[in-house]
Protein backbone atom coordinates (compact mmCIF):
# COMPACT_ATOMS: atom_id res chain seq x y z
CA UNK A 1 0.00 0.00 0.00
CA UNK A 2 1.04 3.55 -1.22
CA UNK A 3 0.66 5.52 2.01
CA UNK A 4 1.26 9.31 2.56
CA UNK A 5 1.60 10.79 6.82
CA UNK A 6 0.91 14.43 6.72
CA UNK A 7 3.30 15.25 9.83
CA UNK A 8 5.03 12.05 10.15
CA UNK A 9 7.55 12.98 13.03
CA UNK A 10 5.03 13.31 16.07
CA UNK A 11 4.89 11.39 18.84
CA UNK A 12 1.53 8.82 17.86
CA UNK A 13 2.88 9.22 13.63
CA UNK A 14 6.37 8.24 14.23
CA UNK A 15 4.66 5.02 15.70
CA UNK A 16 2.30 5.01 12.71
CA UNK A 17 5.56 5.37 10.04
CA UNK A 18 7.10 2.34 11.57
CA UNK A 19 4.65 -0.32 11.80
CA UNK A 20 3.39 1.02 8.45
CA UNK A 21 6.89 0.66 6.94
CA UNK A 22 7.17 -3.11 9.20
CA UNK A 23 4.53 -4.44 7.07
CA UNK A 24 5.94 -3.45 3.83
CA UNK A 25 4.23 -0.50 3.10
CA UNK A 26 5.61 2.03 0.94
CA UNK A 27 5.31 5.42 3.04
CA UNK A 28 5.79 9.02 2.61
CA UNK A 29 6.12 11.87 5.11
CA UNK A 30 5.29 15.78 4.34
CA UNK A 31 6.78 17.90 6.81
CA UNK A 32 9.18 20.70 7.55
CA UNK A 33 11.60 18.96 7.98
CA UNK A 34 12.75 19.89 11.61
CA UNK A 35 12.53 16.44 13.30
CA UNK A 36 15.14 14.09 11.39
CA UNK A 37 16.23 12.26 14.10
CA UNK A 38 12.47 11.32 14.56
CA UNK A 39 12.14 9.55 10.78
CA UNK A 40 11.98 5.69 10.47
CA UNK A 41 14.63 4.31 8.56
CA UNK A 42 12.62 3.91 4.93
CA UNK A 43 10.67 6.61 4.62
CA UNK A 44 10.20 9.32 2.10
CA UNK A 45 10.77 12.29 3.20
CA UNK A 46 8.92 15.72 1.36
CA UNK A 47 9.57 19.15 2.95
CA UNK A 48 6.88 21.56 2.92
CA UNK A 49 5.06 24.38 4.81
CA UNK A 50 1.84 22.66 5.83
CA UNK A 51 -0.15 25.98 5.95
CA UNK A 52 0.99 27.49 2.91
CA UNK A 53 -2.24 26.11 1.76
CA UNK A 54 -1.15 27.22 -1.86
CA UNK A 55 1.90 25.13 -2.24
CA UNK A 56 0.49 22.11 -0.26
CA UNK A 57 -1.44 21.87 -2.70
CA UNK A 58 0.55 22.15 -5.39
CA UNK A 59 3.01 19.81 -3.58
CA UNK A 60 0.80 17.11 -3.20
CA UNK A 61 -0.69 17.16 -6.39
CA UNK A 62 2.68 16.75 -7.84
CA UNK A 63 3.32 13.61 -5.77
CA UNK A 64 0.59 11.50 -7.88
CA UNK A 65 -2.15 9.45 -5.65
CA UNK A 66 -2.28 7.74 -2.27
CA UNK A 67 -4.16 4.76 -1.15
CA UNK A 68 -4.04 6.01 1.95
CA UNK A 69 -3.39 9.86 3.42
CA UNK A 70 -2.95 9.93 6.94
CA UNK A 71 -3.45 13.38 8.13
CA UNK A 72 -1.94 14.14 11.60
CA UNK A 73 -1.28 18.40 12.27
CA UNK A 74 -4.74 19.12 10.64
CA UNK A 75 -5.94 21.69 13.75
CA UNK A 76 -8.05 24.09 11.91
CA UNK A 77 -10.97 24.98 9.45
CA UNK A 78 -7.84 26.21 7.23
CA UNK A 79 -5.94 23.30 7.17
CA UNK A 80 -9.11 20.80 7.05
CA UNK A 81 -10.24 22.70 3.47
CA UNK A 82 -6.76 22.72 2.01
CA UNK A 83 -6.37 18.97 2.81
CA UNK A 84 -9.72 18.54 0.66
CA UNK A 85 -8.50 20.61 -2.57
CA UNK A 86 -5.30 18.46 -2.02
CA UNK A 87 -6.95 15.19 -2.49
CA UNK A 88 -10.23 15.31 -3.63
CA UNK A 89 -10.42 12.22 -6.21
CA UNK A 90 -6.83 11.73 -5.51
CA UNK A 91 -6.75 9.73 -2.62
CA UNK A 92 -8.14 5.88 -2.06
CA UNK A 93 -8.24 7.04 1.65
CA UNK A 94 -8.49 9.66 4.15
CA UNK A 95 -7.72 8.83 8.00
CA UNK A 96 -8.05 12.22 10.23
CA UNK A 97 -6.67 12.19 13.52
CA UNK A 98 -9.00 14.21 15.39
CA UNK A 99 -9.78 14.36 19.32
CA UNK A 100 -12.07 12.79 21.89
CA UNK A 101 -12.13 16.76 23.33
CA UNK A 102 -14.81 17.28 20.35
CA UNK A 103 -16.90 16.37 23.32
CA UNK A 104 -18.48 17.96 26.44
CA UNK A 105 -17.30 17.75 29.63
CA UNK A 106 -18.77 16.47 31.83
CA UNK A 107 -20.40 13.96 28.86
CA UNK A 108 -23.57 13.00 29.23
CA UNK A 109 -22.81 9.98 30.01
CA UNK A 110 -19.71 7.11 30.51
CA UNK A 111 -18.65 5.42 29.08
CA UNK A 112 -18.43 8.70 26.28
CA UNK A 113 -19.14 6.27 22.89
CA UNK A 114 -18.74 7.74 19.04
CA UNK A 115 -22.60 8.80 19.30
CA UNK A 116 -21.61 11.75 22.33
CA UNK A 117 -22.86 15.30 20.57
CA UNK A 118 -19.79 17.61 19.89
CA UNK A 119 -19.89 20.60 22.37
CA UNK A 120 -16.28 20.92 22.87
CA UNK A 121 -14.87 23.57 25.35
CA UNK A 122 -11.54 24.29 24.26
CA UNK A 123 -10.35 26.17 21.03
CA UNK A 124 -8.87 23.07 20.33
CA UNK A 125 -11.76 21.16 20.87
CA UNK A 126 -14.03 23.32 18.74
CA UNK A 127 -11.60 23.98 15.59
CA UNK A 128 -11.29 19.80 15.60
CA UNK A 129 -14.80 19.46 15.33
CA UNK A 130 -15.81 21.97 12.85
CA UNK A 131 -12.73 19.71 10.94
CA UNK A 132 -14.27 16.28 11.21
CA UNK A 133 -17.31 18.23 10.08
CA UNK A 134 -15.64 19.68 6.53
CA UNK A 135 -14.33 16.30 5.84
CA UNK A 136 -17.32 14.35 6.34
CA UNK A 137 -19.07 16.29 4.40
CA UNK A 138 -16.36 15.88 1.77
CA UNK A 139 -16.97 12.29 2.59
CA UNK A 140 -20.31 12.18 1.81
CA UNK A 141 -19.62 14.26 -1.43
CA UNK A 142 -17.36 11.28 -2.83
CA UNK A 143 -14.35 13.46 -2.84
CA UNK A 144 -12.70 10.82 -0.86
CA UNK A 145 -13.77 8.02 1.76
CA UNK A 146 -12.75 9.43 5.36
CA UNK A 147 -12.30 7.59 8.91
CA UNK A 148 -11.93 9.67 11.79
CA UNK A 149 -9.88 8.12 14.86
CA UNK A 150 -9.92 10.31 18.43
CA UNK A 151 -7.46 9.67 20.96
CA UNK A 152 -7.54 10.53 24.31
CA UNK A 153 -4.06 10.89 25.85
CA UNK A 154 -1.17 9.51 24.64
CA UNK A 155 2.55 9.01 26.03
CA UNK A 156 5.27 7.04 25.03
CA UNK A 157 8.97 7.19 24.15
CA UNK A 158 9.70 10.27 22.09
CA UNK A 159 6.92 12.23 25.05
CA UNK A 160 6.39 13.20 28.25
CA UNK A 161 3.67 12.39 31.24
CA UNK A 162 0.79 14.66 32.07
CA UNK A 163 -0.08 15.62 35.42
CA UNK A 164 -2.31 18.17 36.93
CA UNK A 165 0.30 21.06 35.33
CA UNK A 166 0.49 20.06 31.60
CA UNK A 167 3.74 18.43 30.35
CA UNK A 168 6.73 20.04 32.38
CA UNK A 169 9.23 16.65 33.41
CA UNK A 170 9.97 18.98 36.96
CA UNK A 171 6.51 16.52 37.80
CA UNK A 172 9.14 13.35 37.56
CA UNK A 173 11.71 15.06 39.46
CA UNK A 174 9.84 15.31 42.71
CA UNK A 175 8.27 12.23 42.81
CA UNK A 176 11.86 11.38 42.23
CA UNK A 177 12.75 13.38 45.46
CA UNK A 178 9.67 12.52 47.53
CA UNK A 179 8.75 15.98 47.27
CA UNK A 180 4.67 16.77 47.81
CA UNK A 181 2.63 16.58 44.57
CA UNK A 182 -0.32 18.61 43.91
CA UNK A 183 -3.51 17.30 42.42
CA UNK A 184 -6.44 18.78 40.98
CA UNK A 185 -9.48 18.31 43.15
CA UNK A 186 -10.04 15.79 45.52
CA UNK A 187 -8.35 13.52 43.05
CA UNK A 188 -11.34 11.32 41.99
CA UNK A 189 -11.72 11.89 38.79
CA UNK A 190 -10.79 9.26 36.17
CA UNK A 191 -8.70 9.54 33.39
CA UNK A 192 -7.47 7.19 30.61
CA UNK A 193 -3.92 7.12 28.93
CA UNK A 194 -2.82 4.74 25.55
CA UNK A 195 0.71 3.97 24.69
CA UNK A 196 1.72 5.25 21.18
CA UNK A 197 2.38 1.82 19.87
CA UNK A 198 -1.19 0.61 20.63
CA UNK A 199 -3.04 3.63 19.60
CA UNK A 200 -1.05 3.83 16.15
CA UNK A 201 -1.61 0.34 15.71
CA UNK A 202 -5.51 1.17 14.91
CA UNK A 203 -3.88 3.83 12.71
CA UNK A 204 -2.50 1.30 10.62
CA UNK A 205 -5.02 -1.30 10.35
CA UNK A 206 -7.65 1.45 9.32
CA UNK A 207 -5.56 2.51 6.27
CA UNK A 208 -7.73 1.32 3.17
CA UNK A 209 -10.00 -1.00 5.26
CA UNK A 210 -13.58 -0.65 3.77
CA UNK A 211 -15.57 -1.15 6.89
CA UNK A 212 -13.98 1.90 8.67
CA UNK A 213 -15.14 4.33 5.99
CA UNK A 214 -17.23 7.07 6.45
CA UNK A 215 -17.11 6.29 10.84
CA UNK A 216 -15.36 7.34 13.74
CA UNK A 217 -13.92 5.83 16.34
CA UNK A 218 -12.16 5.96 19.68
CA UNK A 219 -8.29 4.76 20.22
CA UNK A 220 -8.28 5.17 24.11
CA UNK A 221 -6.82 3.94 27.20
CA UNK A 222 -8.43 1.23 28.40
CA UNK A 223 -7.03 1.56 32.54
CA UNK A 224 -9.89 3.63 33.84
CA UNK A 225 -7.83 5.72 36.80
CA UNK A 226 -8.43 8.21 39.08
CA UNK A 227 -5.40 10.64 38.94
CA UNK A 228 -4.72 10.08 42.23
CA UNK A 229 -4.09 6.43 41.65
CA UNK A 230 -2.69 7.78 38.02
CA UNK A 231 -0.03 9.46 40.08
CA UNK A 232 0.71 6.37 42.23
CA UNK A 233 1.11 4.43 39.19
CA UNK A 234 4.14 6.86 37.92
CA UNK A 235 5.77 6.60 41.19
CA UNK A 236 5.52 2.46 40.88
CA UNK A 237 7.20 3.01 37.22
CA UNK A 238 10.31 4.97 38.80
CA UNK A 239 10.78 2.82 41.62
CA UNK A 240 9.98 5.94 43.83
CA UNK A 241 7.85 5.38 47.03
CA UNK A 242 4.13 6.69 47.30
CA UNK A 243 3.81 9.83 46.86
CA UNK A 244 2.37 12.27 49.03
CA UNK A 245 -0.59 14.08 47.11
CA UNK A 246 -1.80 17.62 48.15
CA UNK A 247 -5.41 17.99 46.65
CA UNK A 248 -6.52 21.42 46.06
CA UNK A 249 -9.73 22.80 44.05
CA UNK A 250 -9.29 23.12 40.37
CA UNK A 251 -11.54 26.21 40.79
CA UNK A 252 -8.83 27.81 43.29
CA UNK A 253 -5.90 26.33 40.85
CA UNK A 254 -7.13 27.54 37.88
CA UNK A 255 -7.36 31.22 39.15
CA UNK A 256 -4.00 31.16 41.00
CA UNK A 257 -2.18 29.91 38.32
CA UNK A 258 -4.48 29.94 34.85
CA UNK A 259 -1.47 29.19 32.32
CA UNK A 260 -0.15 26.14 34.05
CA UNK A 261 -3.62 24.76 35.45
CA UNK A 262 -5.90 25.63 32.91
CA UNK A 263 -5.90 22.27 31.32
CA UNK A 264 -7.31 20.76 34.82
CA UNK A 265 -9.70 23.13 34.65
CA UNK A 266 -11.20 22.20 31.04
CA UNK A 267 -10.36 18.95 30.81
CA UNK A 268 -8.90 16.96 33.80
CA UNK A 269 -11.60 17.97 36.76
CA UNK A 270 -14.50 15.98 34.38
CA UNK A 271 -14.37 12.01 33.89
CA UNK A 272 -12.75 10.99 30.34
CA UNK A 273 -13.41 7.09 30.04
CA UNK A 274 -14.45 6.30 26.44
CA UNK A 275 -15.83 3.06 24.78
CA UNK A 276 -13.30 1.51 22.62
CA UNK A 277 -16.14 -1.16 21.20
CA UNK A 278 -15.97 0.26 18.05
CA UNK A 279 -12.44 0.15 16.98
CA UNK A 280 -12.05 -2.92 18.62
CA UNK A 281 -14.74 -4.37 16.30
CA UNK A 282 -13.51 -3.04 13.15
CA UNK A 283 -9.79 -2.02 13.52
CA UNK A 284 -8.80 -5.29 15.80
CA UNK A 285 -7.58 -2.33 18.63
CA UNK A 286 -6.22 -4.04 22.04
CA UNK A 287 -4.88 -1.72 24.88
CA UNK A 288 -1.97 -4.40 25.42
CA UNK A 289 0.56 -1.94 27.38
CA UNK A 290 -0.19 -1.39 30.73
CA UNK A 291 0.27 2.25 32.00
CA UNK A 292 3.15 1.29 34.60
CA UNK A 293 4.64 -0.69 32.06
CA UNK A 294 4.07 2.33 28.84
CA UNK A 295 5.34 4.73 32.05
CA UNK A 296 8.44 2.62 32.95
CA UNK A 297 9.48 3.02 29.21
CA UNK A 298 8.45 6.59 28.92
CA UNK A 299 10.54 7.42 32.00
CA UNK A 300 13.37 5.73 30.82
CA UNK A 301 13.36 7.30 27.28
CA UNK A 302 13.67 10.80 29.05
CA UNK A 303 16.77 9.70 31.92
CA UNK A 304 18.69 8.46 28.91
CA UNK A 305 18.14 12.12 26.99
CA UNK A 306 18.63 14.03 30.55
CA UNK A 307 15.26 15.40 29.57
CA UNK A 308 13.87 15.10 33.24
CA UNK A 309 13.94 18.85 34.62
CA UNK A 310 15.39 19.88 38.17
CA UNK A 311 12.23 20.32 40.44
CA UNK A 312 14.20 22.68 42.59
CA UNK A 313 15.18 25.47 39.80
CA UNK A 314 11.15 25.90 39.31
CA UNK A 315 10.22 27.74 42.74
CA UNK A 316 6.34 28.04 41.19
CA UNK A 317 5.05 24.76 43.09
CA UNK A 318 6.52 25.14 46.27
CA UNK A 319 5.11 28.59 46.29
CA UNK A 320 1.77 27.74 45.51
CA UNK A 321 2.10 24.65 48.48
CA UNK A 322 3.34 27.30 51.07
CA UNK A 323 0.50 29.68 49.91
CA UNK A 324 -2.05 26.39 50.31
CA UNK A 325 -0.82 25.40 54.02
CA UNK A 326 -0.89 29.01 54.58
CA UNK A 327 -4.82 29.46 53.75
CA UNK A 328 -5.59 26.31 55.48
CA UNK A 329 -4.40 27.16 58.85
CA UNK A 330 -5.76 30.64 58.58
CA UNK A 331 -9.36 29.18 57.98
CA UNK A 332 -8.66 26.76 60.66
CA UNK A 333 -7.80 29.25 63.01
CA UNK A 334 -10.56 31.89 61.78
CA UNK A 335 -13.25 29.21 62.50
CA UNK A 336 -12.00 28.05 65.68
CA UNK A 337 -14.63 27.45 67.96
CA UNK A 338 -17.33 28.25 65.40
CA UNK A 339 -18.16 24.56 64.36
CA UNK A 340 -20.94 23.74 67.49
Amino acid sequence: MKVLIVGGTGLISTSITRQLLERGDEVTLFNRGRSESRVPAGARQVHGDRRDYAGFVARMRGLGRFDCVIEMICFTPEDAEGLIAAFRGRAGHVIFCSTVDVYAKPADRYPVTEKEPHRPVSGYGKDKSRCEQLLMEAHARGDFPLTIIRPAHTYGEGGALIHTFGWSTTFLDRIRKGKRIIVHGDGSSLWVSCHIEDCARAFAAAAGRPQAFGRAYHVTGEEWMTWNRYHAAVAEAMGAPEPQLVHIPTELLAKAAPRRAGIAWDNFQFNNVFDNSAARRDLGFRYTIPFVVGARRTVQWLDSRGRIEDSDKDPFYDRLLSAWDRLGASLADEMKGLDV
